[in-house]
């Protein structure tokens, strides 16, 4: 049978169905409280402003804004994006105005429309990412509209070859514990599937002050032009995102989740239909965010939010909570 719940035959869930106003869409992610567990996905959405002239931005449940980075940065040269079979790959180079310009023009918007903020930090060294949480921090102390940072630890570490933060358990550490020195919200750090060992990385960065996690970012990949043998890319390389990696971000989900069953998850990668946004919660996500999908449907969130209530009414369920880490493995 499909997956898409408005083809759901009704004479199979008969007698077992709830009233969709009744269904609980409510769910706790590392202490920030959410009337339901769609966000956005950071780099995605911006921060909001271009997607409200489709639909009021304070309806997502949060909103991650793209990375924020302690100066400007112009991005990587185009091309910069490529299509790829369910999904896209991009090399986009963490393009924002630097978290001065950020505060100043993108949060006092945000605040003015009441919207749930995570926002995501980026940087080159531990001092960059410490001086970006401490420049949102003084921009709004009392936590107001910034709920959460998500710590992105998949960019290069200048200070050692270039590594990719996430790469490294103890380097992903040493960048969390400067965040959290600093940090009046909770924290999540963003963690690549590009390592040999996931649970590892996120067991040092928990270890190290982490309140929760995001997982997964992007998948390294490649696209090569069959005619000109160039890559579709101007950096060769870039992150693949889309329904193509969605396996691959459940499987991390519930790899840490039965690992690290206390640790509360923000599952991110491909969801695109209301049974997405169940297979990361039986893997052991808390919330998902939303990325890929609002390039092909803007109103994504809101849709997703409805889906979610009448397939869990369909099925009896009062809340999505029961629903956290209830994948059932087969018995032997």
């Amino acid at each position: 049978m499909s997956s898409d719940v408005r083809r759901l035959d009704p004479a199979e869930v008969a007698g077992h169905g709830a009233d969709r106003a009744e269904v609980d869409l409510s769910t706790d992610l590392a202490g920030l409280a959410l009337p339901d567990p769609i966000l956005t996905a950071s780099g995605c959405f911006a921060s909001g402003r271009e997607m409200d002239r489709f639909y009021d931005v304070d309806r997502i449940a949060a909103v991650v804004v793209k990375s924020i980075t302690r100066e400007p940065r112009r991005g990587l040269p185009t091309p910069r994006m490529a299509e790829t079979p369910s999904g896209m790959l991009n090399a986009i180079g963490l393009q924002n105005p630097g978290v001065d310009a950020w505060v100043a023009h993108d949060l006092p918007w945000l605040a003015e429309r009441g919207v749930r903020v995570v926002a995501s930090i980026a940087g080159k060294s531990v001092a960059d990412y410490r001086a970006v949480a401490e420049a949102l921090r003084a921009a709004d102390p009392e936590a107001a509209t910034i709920r959460a940072f998500e710590v992105n630890l998949s960019c290069p570490n200048v200070e050692d070859r270039g590594l990719v933060f996430a790469c490294d358990p103890s380097v992903a550490a040493e960048v969390i514990r400067g965040v959290r020195s600093v940090a009046h919200v909770p924290m999540l750090a963003k963690l690549t599937s590009d390592v040999t060992d996931i649970v590892a990385v996120a067991r040092a960065v928990v270890e190290a002050g982490a309140d929760g996690l995001t997982l997964i970012n992007t998948v390294l990949g490649m696209v090569i032009d069959p005619e000109t043998g160039r890559p579709a890319l101007s950096n060769t390389y870039g992150g693949l995102s889309g329904p193509a990696i969605r396996p691959i971000a459940v499987r991390n989900v519930h790899q840490v989740h039965t690992a690290m069953p206390e640790v509360p998850i923000l599952g991110c990668g491909g969801v695109r239909e209301a049974t997405d946004v169940i297979q990361f919660l039986r893997a052991g996500a808390s919330a998902v965010s939303v990325g890929t999908s609002t390039f092909v449907d803007p109103f994504i969130g809101p849709t997703l939010v409805e889906e979610l209530r009448t397939w869990c009414a369909q099925r009896g369920i009062a809340t999505v909570r029961e629903l956290i880490g209830t994948c059932t493995p087969w018995e032997a």
